[in-house]
């Protein structure tokens, strides 16, 4: 039998610092409570978020969507910018739920280290905050947990998932998507938070300053500009006109992505030339030697969203999200599916 030992110890001693979590808490009440909308029920600090769905939708379908920020989390390390990569975090949930017509409604976060920098973590919460602003949902609520020995010292693991509604007759399917529609490309605001791993090896094998200018802003800004959100643009498109497909383009790029919203007999034909890569892009595939095929799967490569409506409503979409601020290409049609044909090809 072990005798009792004359050592006390505390959660301190053991690296969890409760003092610090309690801080944290504290520090990022009002950037949630800038977040707060109808429906949200309580505030910050309870053991669950309570949201109350409107009265305005009439057969509500809950859409939830989860991810995390990969490895663009490392970039975030080794340059210590830790007030952006909420807004990535945000993005790559909400934007997947509005692509099948939801109003993203709350979101929740998940921040793992193996020590807690009150600093650093409120930095990420705020970027965060920031995301849900943008985008119209309620930061409901999250957890936050310091595991020593988990994690290297100045770094952290971010996850998180939203909820948004859709009425059950207004739910983007895709399957009223038909020979003959036009594809529209809203512009991305950067490589957004996919395909890190090989931006990553790029910059390990050409060695650039990431300091240095780069089209008028330093390259490290470029590399970590935030996933833009295009809830609210597209979110008032939908209340003007019939929107046949939405696609969040993420890891898989533009050929990956766009058969997920097609029918088997559909193909969508893309002009490669209806829109410029951005130098990022460029650079990339220049110093990587990257080739185009490899581009197009592993990147978005300018285009962040893609929006399918018919013909003879593609020039009002077009007006519409450039008067919202956006920047949009007509990119391509949809057509009827040869045999042996790929759903998405790219010309």
């Amino acid at each position: 039998m072990s005798q009792p030992s004359n050592v006390s110890l505390s959660y301190r001693d053991a690296g969890v610092d409760i003092d610090a979590g309690d801080a944290l808490v504290e520090a990022i009440k009002p950037f949630a409570k800038r977040t707060m909308r109808e429906g949200v029920l309580g505030g910050i600090g309870g053991f669950g978020g309570l949201f109350e769905i409107s009265k305005k939708f009439k057969e509500p379908v809950l859409v939830s969507g989860t991810d995390g920020v990969g490895t663009k989390l490392k970039l975030a390390f080794e340059l210590n910018r830790h007030d952006t990569v909420g807004i990535d975090l945000v993005a790559m949930s909400v934007n997947d739920i509005l692509v099948q017509g939801a109003e993203p409604l709350f979101f929740l976060d998940y921040f793992a280290c193996g020590k807690l920098d009150v600093a650093t973590a409120t930095a990420v919460v705020k970027g965060i905050a920031e995301g849900c602003e943008q985008s119209g949902c309620a930061l409901l609520g999250g957890e936050t947990a310091e595991m020593p020995g988990m994690y290297p010292d100045g770094e952290y693991d971010l996850a998180g998932f939203a909820v948004g509604a859709v009425e059950k007759s207004l739910i983007i399917d895709g399957s009223k998507i038909a020979p003959g529609d036009v594809v529209l490309g809203l512009a991305s605001s950067g490589i957004h938070s996919n395909g890190y791993s090989l931006v990553r090896k790029i910059i390990q094998v050409a060695k650039p300053d990431l300091e240095a200018d780069f089209h008028g802003r330093k390259l490290s800004d470029v590399l970590m500009a935030p996933t833009r959100l295009y809830v609210k643009p597209l979110l008032a498109l939908m209340a003007a006109m019939e929107v046949k497909g939405l696609v969040h383009i993420t890891g898989g790029g533009l050929v990956e992505n766009i058969p997920r919203v097609l029918q088997d007999n559909l193909t969508a034909v893309l002009d490669s030339k209806a829109w410029t890569m951005p130098p990022l892009f460029q650079w990339l595939q220049q110093h990587g030697g990257v080739a185009d095929a490899e581009m197009h799967r592993v990147f978005n490569c300018g285009i962040g969203m893609t929006v399918i409506v018919s013909a003879e409503n593609a020039d009002a979409a077009m007006a519409q999200l450039q008067a919202a601020g956006e920047t949009v290409y007509r990119i391509g049609e949809i057509r009827a599916r040869e045999e042996g044909q790929a759903q998405t090809v790219v010309l």
